[in-house]
């Protein structure tokens, strides 16, 4: 049980936090910039991300350093409102934490997957290396699968991902090997809120959770469906086993033979409901922008401290990936409006 000390504080700090956020000029100011090097100098002398990338040199600052100090500054963040926050601290911490584990086992395997193994050393995020129960070190020196693995031992992950080793002229599946390592994170997030958490809090917590995995798995149904035309197995074994869709439901979902009827069979559903509303540009961010209109509404309104905590990580996450999005959309020379319809900052 929290103080009324701890508790005013994460509350405060939290919202401090989120009030230093990227603003509608700084927005626009980013989506006039050139190149990286730009976006790093603006950042830099007019955000605050100034001082996590501070002492750079950002004539040689690439995509992928931007992005690993990016992802330290919330870790630092987090780190700092966790340290208040006894009750659930660790399950946000740990949840960053697992996560960016996640990515960098998926990010080797694609490369890989590619051919290009000894790449992934150009983004492997040093500031993960003293954190990590993966010796990243040794991940990214694996030229095979079963050097993944080794890298791996002494983690959950080697049981993971065990039985999915690819067979001799079988390919890789990328999709399953996804599939387990998210759930195995999102079954230990459950599984402690339930465990510890109650009453508002909870309710809250599962809410932000259930949206977005929800979502998630509606999204993967229209992309396994449209783009890839995958059959009734390979979909409901590809999507994640949490969230508020009921079985029938799913099943629904699954069976429409368009984007359209998907959508009018997820607006039948309670989590579609209230997505109805929400303007996108592309199918992918309809989970996003929901997330961000509950987890906006939830940092100025919600007095629980582990549901502000975790809304701040939501919403922070969210403008990392507007960051990188408009990165890459400078790299590969989109005009300005073109990068505006990819960002999830739903106000801009």
């Amino acid at each position: 049980m929290l103080s009324n000390f701890s508790s005013n504080v994460i509350l405060a700090k939290a919202r401090a936090m989120y009030g230093r956020r990227l603003t509608k000029k700084n927005y626009s100011d980013l989506l006039n910039c050139q190149n990286v090097s730009e976006i790093a100098r603006y950042l830099v002398n007019n955000t605050d991300y100034a001082k996590i990338l501070s002492g750079i040199n950002d004539r040689d600052i690439y995509r992928g350093q931007l992005e690993n100090l990016l992802k330290q500054k919330l870790f630092e963040d987090s780190a700092v409102l966790c340290r208040y926050e006894f009750s659930v601290g660790d399950i946000f911490s740990g949840y960053l934490l697992q996560r960016s584990e996640i990515e960098q086992i998926l990010n080797v395997l694609l490369h890989l997957t590619a051919g290009m193994p000894s790449e992934y050393l150009f983004s492997m995020p040093m500031f993960l290396t003293n954190r990590s129960r993966i010796n990243l070190v040794s991940l990214s020196d694996a030229k095979s699968f079963d050097d993944i693995l080794n890298a791996l031992g002494g983690t959950p992950y080697r049981a993971l991902l065990e039985p999915l080793r690819p067979q001799a002229g079988i390919p890789l599946d990328y999709t399953a090997v996804e599939n387990a390592l998210y759930t195995h994170l999102y079954g230990e997030v459950y599984a402690i809120i339930r465990r510890r958490t109650r009453g508002e809090t909870k309710k809250q917590l599962l809410e932000i959770f259930d949206t977005f995995l929800d979502l998630t798995n509606y999204i993967r149904i229209i992309r396994l469906k449209t783009y890839f035309h995958s059959g009734y197995d390979f979909i409901r074994n590809s999507l994640l086993p949490f969230g508020t869709l009921r079985e029938n439901q799913i099943n629904d979902l699954i069976a429409a033979q368009s984007t359209s009827q998907i959508r009018q069979a997820m607006e039948q559903t309670s989590v579609g409901k209230r997505t109805r509303n929400i303007q996108h540009n592309f199918t992918d961010q309809i989970s996003s922008r929901a997330i961000y209109h509950v987890c906006r509404h939830s940092i100025h309104f919600s007095s629980r401290p582990s549901v502000v905590m975790l809304s701040y990580i939501f919403l922070t996450q969210l403008e990392l990936m507007d960051i990188i999005n408009i990165v890459e959309g400078i790299r590969y020379k989109l005009p300005a409006n073109e990068i505006k319809k990819l960002l999830t900052f739903a106000d801009f």
